[in-house]
């Protein structure tokens, strides 16, 4: 009797380790949601009231192969300027789009303008997420938040890059990552997706992507942040280059480049894409000390802004 108790307290020791350990929950407040073309909040402001009001509470309804490409062709035709044909196409499938403007930054006037593409209202939950693209200037990268609420306050994390780094174009979930069956809304897993269907059409025009992630502190000791390029390379010297700036920002980084880090992305679905593609692609992983911390995350976004920008400048855009 003595040794099946001694089996059972082993067994149940052994399920407590390889469980991971979980992402906590943001603890603010989420702002009240604006109006259609209200400047209030403001953008960062205005994706965390979409993180915590929507995406929190969305369920998953996979969508369709034509509800993928049907959404994916309008954000196309947003993109190419044809604006009324953008509109109809995305509203075959309950898409809209409006001008939200952002709040004034320092020397920006009266803050920068960025279209928002998403469902007609909230009370739709299908939890097929939201893009954003910036409409002061041409776009030429992608940000990319695929877990919103699973990894908390990822989503200011992409408000900062896009907010910092002039051209962008957002790209969000809108469920929690379990909340489809089986991993059906894990979107950085899935190719079968509305956010990997608009990731793909950026990655079809070239345009580099970021994508950010969090961690529980426990998961990566002693690191505030992993940078890593994923499946490829290419994007190579930005990773050196958000490294160097994190570091000298005060930042323990672990760069999957030079050792072997936790969580490098390595099949991350975007990434592999942009690999054999030969599009450069940055994988961000962030812990949730950092991103807890709003000072700290402005710091980090910031860093990464300033490798973002490469791009435009290599581009000469």
């Amino acid at each position: 009797m003595a040794q099946k108790a001694l089996l059972v307290v082993l067994l149940v020791a052994a399920v407590a380790v390889v469980v991971p350990v979980l992402d906590s929950p943001r603890t603010d407040t989420p702002p009240p949601h604006p109006g259609p073309t209200e400047a209030a909040p403001g953008l960062e402001q205005r994706l965390a009231s979409y993180a915590t009001d929507v995406v929190a509470d969305a369920h998953y309804r996979p969508p369709g192969r034509t509800e993928r490409e049907t959404l994916a062709e309008g954000v196309a035709l947003y993109l190419d300027g044809e604006h009324e044909r953008a509109a109809r196409r995305l509203a075959e499938v309950g898409f809209g789009v409006r001008t939200v403007r952002d709040t004034p930054r320092d020397g920006d006037g009266a803050g920068r303008r960025y279209a928002e593409i998403a469902d007609r209202t909230d009370e739709i939950r299908r939890g097929w997420g939201r893009v954003y693209v910036d409409l002061d200037t041409a776009p030429r990268y992608s940000v990319q938040v695929p877990h919103p609420v699973a990894d908390a306050y990822t989503d200011r994390l992409g408000a900062g890059v896009l907010r910092g780094a002039p051209g962008g174009i957002l790209v969000i979930a809108g469920a929690h990552r379990r909340a489809g069956e089986g991993n059906a809304a894990d979107v950085a897993h899935r190719p079968d997706t509305v956010f990997h269907a608009v990731a793909a059409e950026l990655v079809d025009r070239g345009f580099p992507g970021i994508q950010v992630h969090g961690y529980a502190d426990s998961s990566v000791p002693g690191r505030d942040v992993v940078v890593s390029t994923g499946a490829g390379d290419r994007a190579l010297p930005q990773a050196h280059t958000l490294a160097g700036a994190l570091a000298g920002d005060g930042f323990e980084v672990c760069r999957a480049w030079e050792e072997k880090c936790p969580l490098e992305g390595r099949n991350n679905t975007q990434g592999k894409l942009a690999a054999a593609e030969g599009v450069p692609f940055l994988h961000i992983e962030v812990s949730r000390a950092v991103r807890g911390d709003t000072a700290r995350s402005a710091r980090a976004a910031a860093a990464m802004a300033t490798a973002v920008r490469e791009w435009g400048a290599r581009t000469g855009n």
